[in-house]
């Protein structure tokens, strides 16, 4: 991502002239290698000392020589802050928080196979389109428990899950609804291929009784494949006109997956959800450091607006509700939106307690030398909503707590999925029929943990 498209972040201007300042004061130095730690560290300490959100609690620098991840780490102030990040490749950090990235297509759970056993089972959370793991077949909720024919323990999962993004073979087990029980499928082999997802995974409408229902599943937030691409936010404005058109009572948003991305996709969403939306509507506000705020006075009082959109649903859902399915992993963008939506409407959560992220993030590169190829995410922002609130660090508490993996994993979409079968419940009043197998196990981690969106809110709004 070079200049033009930096271009459209909050900061543009002051970082402008950070930067040159940063400059100024790297002439005053002596000269290093432009690949040495010297010259990285050197960047990330005028970065930091600019643009970091706790810039009164910077951490003291190490030696100059450091590994660039070490010497940024101790910059940090651990542990209020959980989320700024170094990556050693900025390119990759671009294109993965686009969606874009090295893999088989397929995202799961880790879990103990029982409380008696070291054994470790990745259970399937979801298969992405078009992607090596959906042209081979597998399916949410099948259960790998062998990869490159080694099954994976408490001790060896780590550097097992480590051979996926090349060449693999997965052995794994499905549920067979007459047999009632688990089915060993036959291996697989699946070759990474450099994919890109769409977070616009699944969109359906329910007639349940005399009720209505329109149902979302949101990945993660992306206006697009890349710069200047709005096809990812389209989309989605595609699929609540079809909302509209069709007149529904009520709106479910599934964020469980969803651990953040790109704000300008969050303001789109929003607004296509909150009654009374307009350009005079603030969605959010967002704080700087005294730093920031002093050396650009716009961005004392930073508000975002909503957008004005003919396919918003607000005036048309049934007692002015919204209801969003969460986990553990639903933070940042997905948080701000529920904070950004209390203030205009019932936001009803379905789920587990969400991450706690309200502090938001812009992506850097060395601009002035291209040999250094690190990127940065420090935190540099703290977001409010309309009145001011913020007080979400600790996450969300669901209005009805569910745990997605106390039960075996059923197809997204299907009415009998632990979290919408409870939506569809609340909506309509009417307890689910059948009885539901309940699972006690424990979630050792997940592939979307590892994902450089995970936990991010990345800022992207611009001076117009």
């Amino acid at each position: 991502m070079k200049s033009t498209l930096i271009s459209r972040f909050a900061l543009l201007y002051f970082f402008t002239i950070a930067l040159w300042s940063c400059q100024e004061k790297e002439d005053t130095l002596p000269s290093v290698d432009p690949t040495s730690n010297e010259a990285a560290n050197r960047w990330i300490l005028d970065l930091m000392s600019e643009v970091y959100y706790w810039l009164d609690d910077l951490g003291t620098p190490i030696a100059e020589t450091s590994d660039p991840e070490d010497y940024f780490e101790a910059l940090l102030n651990r542990p209020t802050d959980r989320f700024s990040v170094i990556y050693p490749d900025y390119e990759e950090l671009i294109n993965s928080l686009s969606g874009i990235s090295l893999e088989a297509g397929y995202e799961f759970i880790l879990f103990k196979e029982s409380n008696t056993s070291d054994n470790v089972i990745a259970e399937i959370s979801y298969i992405k389109k078009n992607s090596p793991a959906s042209s081979a077949g597998l399916r949410r909720g099948d259960v790998i428990q062998k990869i490159n024919g080694t099954q994976m323990t408490v001790t060896n999962y780590r550097d097992i899950l480590g051979q996926t993004d090349q060449q693999h073979t997965v052995s794994y087990i499905r549920f067979n609804e007459e047999a009632n029980g688990f089915v060993a499928q036959p291996d697989l082999s699946l070759t990474p291929v450099q994919l890109s997802e769409n977070p616009n995974f699944l969109d359906s409408i329910y007639m349940i009784g005399n009720q209505k229902i329109g149902y979302v599943v949101y990945h993660f937030f992306a206006p697009g494949t890349g710069e200047g691409s709005t096809v990812y936010d389209d989309e989605m404005d595609a699929i609540f006109a079809n909302f509209k058109a069709n007149d529904i009572d009520h709106l479910i948003v599934d964020f469980r997956y969803n651990s953040g991305g790109y704000v300008s996709s969050a303001v789109n969403l929003a607004s296509l959800i909150a009654p009374g939306a307009s350009q005079s509507a603030v969605f959010s506000k967002t704080k700087y450091n005294a730093l920031v705020m002093q050396e650009v006075p716009e961005l004392k009082n930073q508000q975002t607006a909503f957008k004005s959109k003919t396919q918003n649903l607000g005036n048309i859902l049934t007692g002015s509700k919204v209801y969003i399915l969460t986990s553990n992993r639903t933070a940042s963008a997905s948080e701000l939106i529920i904070n950004g939506l209390k203030p205009y409407m019932n936001v009803f959560l379905i789920g587990d307690k969400t991450t706690g992220k309200n502090v938001g993030s812009i992506p850097f590169e060395d601009e002035k030398n291209p040999q250094n190829k690190y990127g940065l995410l420090p935190i540099v922002s703290q977001s409010f909503n309309s009145l001011d609130q913020s007080d979400y660090s600790t996450g969300f508490t669901p209005n009805i707590a569910l745990k997605e993996s106390s039960e075996r994993l059923r197809p997204l979409g299907d009415v009998n999925e632990l979290l919408l079968r409870t939506a569809i419940s609340e909506i309509t009043g009417t307890p689910p029929s059948g009885r539901f197998q309940k699972l006690d196990r424990m979630d050792m981690g997940s592939t979307l943990d590892s994902k450089i969106r995970s936990g991010k809110m990345i800022e992207s709004y611009d001076f117009k």
